[in-house]
């Protein structure tokens, strides 16, 4: 079973989020999309109850997957999110993300950034005009080091089986010549064994900007997800942490799956 948690505040990018989500699982049994929300004053939860109950009627017109609604009084939104994944052993927490000029990426943004620090579940960011309509393509960025141990195998192969699409491993290294030295063939065997029932694809870039590879990769070859590795001081955490992080997630138009290691 599969269980997903939608955030929503009622902003267009939250609305948008859960839109992705429930169209993304529609197809898949036994999935559940928990619509959540937390209030801040104990007189909103009727105005919240009634919000939330149009959403899931509005969003049952157009997937058939099973929909429940939370709402929870909460004074911190991120410690509140993070409870209710471990309390419900959610699989995957599904958040949106709007462009960086935008005056209402102040609360959602920063938030959707914070969530892809916690380990409780991994994340999906969903750019603001995203529309799920396949998963044919989904691509896991790797700095291919020490793979069999930091690849969190399970959750990877938890997204993959939702749909069984493509799967392109890349790694982007400034390094990169001709042929691949033994060690970076190593690490290459090594995911395909982890990944071997996908028949992954791999592709090693010789690039100097490692966002802008990503999203070039990402539009050549029509990727509908990119699966980062958050790692301990590494490539991915610096991706995830600083302003790539933001550029990456505020200007990208394909959703990133954000999975600590």
């Amino acid at each position: 079973m599969t269980t997903v948690i939608v955030p929503v505040d009622f902003s267009e990018t939250s609305l948008n989020a859960a839109r992705y989500a429930t169209n993304m699982l529609s197809s898949c049994e036994a999935s559940t999309v928990i619509l959540y929300h937390g209030y801040s004053k104990a007189s909103e939860e009727s105005e919240i109850a009634d919000r939330l109950e149009l959403l899931q009627a509005e969003l049952s017109k157009s997937s058939k997957v099973k929909i429940e609604l939370l709402s929870c009084h909460d004074s911190d939104f991120i410690e509140g999110l993070e409870k209710t994944a471990r309390h419900r052993n959610a699989n995957l927490v599904v958040m949106g993300i709007k462009g960086k000029s935008a005056m209402s990426h102040a609360f959602f943004g920063s938030n959707t950034l914070k969530m892809t620090q916690n380990k409780v579940c991994p994340v999906l960011v969903v750019p603001e005009h995203a529309k799920f309509s396949k998963m044919d393509n989904v691509m896991l960025a790797s700095d291919f080091k020490d793979t069999y141990n930091t690849t969190p195998s399970a959750p990877i192969k938890a997204f993959l089986d939702l749909h069984k699409p493509k799967l392109h491993v890349v790694n982007v290294d400034k390094d990169h010549y001709v042929s691949l030295t033994e060690k970076y063939e190593a690490e290459k065997q090594s995911m395909k064994k982890l990944l071997e029932e996908y028949n992954p694809e791999f592709y090693f870039m010789r690039i100097y900007n490692v966002d802008e590879a990503l999203d070039m990769f990402a539009n050549d070859r029509d990727i509908d997800v990119i699966i980062a590795i958050k790692k301990h001081h590494s490539f991915m955490q610096n991706l995830f942490h600083n302003n790539r992080t933001k550029r990456l997630s505020y200007h990208s138009k394909t959703p990133i799956l954000v999975i600590h290691e």
